[in-house]
């Protein structure tokens, strides 16, 4: 590269450093092996190929658990309970879904309807029993993930 088209990283817009003159850089027209053996040389892993492995990526059950929960509405704040942020996790265990919530008040009078309505749209996604598990947890309006619903603006 000349010092007119320098290479940037695209994410920060920041200049790439120069590569030690003793690597080559790869080319289209360079094989898998190569490129890794030059990948290795550089420091950086050699791409996958397929779909990226990651332990945080939600499942498709656990999409569609979330999805119909968008319809499970607080009865006080007429916002679901996605909305809110209230759905802390979704686990699928052997015969049943466990799905952890927590309320935006401790003594929520609407408790006991809201977790038969999450039970009831869990179960409606997924074919097995749910259970609604109540945590401790205190709620607040940044657990949101648009806090700008109810009105505040961070």
């Amino acid at each position: 590269m000349t010092e007119d088209t320098k290479a940037v990283n695209p994410h920060t817009g920041q200049p790439l450093p120069p590569l030690p003159a003793d690597v080559a850089t790869p080319s289209p027209a360079t094989g898998t092996a190569e490129a890794a053996a030059i990948s290795a040389q550089v420091g950086t892993p050699p791409k996958q190929s397929g779909p990226p492995q990651l332990s945080s990526m939600p499942s498709a059950q656990e999409l569609a658990v979330r999805s119909v929960l968008e319809t499970v509405m607080d009865p006080e704040l007429g916002l679901s309970v996605i909305d809110l942020g209230l759905i802390r996790e979704v686990h699928f265990l052997t015969g049943k879904t466990l799905v952890r919530m927590m309320l935006t008040t401790p003594f929520c009078p609407y408790a006991p309807q809201m977790m038969a309505d999450v039970k009831q749209a869990t179960e409606s996604a997924v074919p097995q029993p749910a259970e609604v598990e109540i945590l401790p947890d205190a709620w607040s309006p940044d657990m949101m993930p648009d806090p700008g619903l109810l009105g505040f603006s961070y």
